[in-house]
């Protein structure tokens, strides 16, 4: 999805899409002063910009208690995505929500990471998670760790996408370019993935880490290596694409096995 088409679908359309929602289920919503608050500068602002200005007028308008205000949310997503695409397509309206959640939400730990798991079943929480990550590591890697093992491919993916030291359009996650011993575990539970979706998302994990730690990475890939499974091959030759491309000669030797 091009930035430039996915930032224009963040427009008046949205938020009444939203507030009708949230009608619908039987919520308490002025929904014309939403509109009216949710679309006043939209024009002036680029995509993230977009997603976090409704997001804060969401904020003005559902109930001040979050787990309240979240409750109404999460009840508005409707089914969830079974397809590897759509993300973005069919559910670019959850971005406002995965916002909320990301800058409203460190206040309840427990409530949150149940909104996220419910948002990354049809929209992604990859950058909601990032907050948690930094306030309450030790937890949410924890969490993480057994979401890799979950049932639904969107949380699989989630459990390796969050925790990329370098994800694209999020901050760094500082702590994990210093060392990224403690996302380890995630890798490994996700090594195997049946889900081309979820590989992808693996091996663009460990092309994070071997940009800052390159003998981290390499260690990981070799453990990796012997009886390998097909899944695992194609997640190790991904990983590698840019080490393989400037000739390095562990890189190149390796996805030649």
């Amino acid at each position: 999805m091009a930035y430039k088409q996915l930032k224009l679908w963040f427009d008046r359309d949205l938020a009444v899409l939203l507030a009708d929602k949230l009608l619908s289920n039987g919520v308490q919503f002025d929904k014309d002063a939403f509109v009216h608050i949710a679309t006043q500068e939209l024009d002036d602002l680029e995509l993230k910009g977009r997603v976090e200005y409704i997001a804060d007028a969401l904020y003005q308008h559902l109930p001040f208690d979050y787990q309240e205000a979240i409750s109404k949310l999460v009840a508005i997503l409707g089914p969830e995505n079974e397809k590897e695409t759509g993300m973005f397509k069919e559910f670019y309206w959850v971005m406002p929500i995965a916002k909320y959640v990301e800058k409203y939400g460190l206040v309840d730990f427990d409530v949150s990471m149940h909104a996220i798991y419910e948002i990354t079943k049809r929209n992604t929480g990859e950058y909601t998670i990032r907050p948690f990550l930094e306030k309450h590591p030790e937890k949410t890697l924890s969490l993480l760790e057994q979401w890799a093992k979950d049932p639904n491919k969107h949380v699989r993916r989630l459990a390796s996408e969050g925790v990329r030291p370098r994800l694209p359009w999020a901050a760094k996650l500082d702590q994990f370019i210093q060392d990224p011993s403690s996302i380890l575990p995630i890798l490994e539970n996700l090594k195997d993935d049946p889900s081309k979706y979820v590989q992808k998302s693996v091996a663009n994990c460990i092309n994070d880490v071997l940009k800052d730690n390159t003998e981290v990475g390499k260690t990981l890939i070799e453990s990796w290596v012997p009886n390998a499974s097909k899944e695992r091959k194609w997640i190790i030759k991904h990983a590698l694409r840019n080490l393989v491309k400037a000739n390095a000669d562990w890189a190149v030797k390796i996805v030649a096995q």
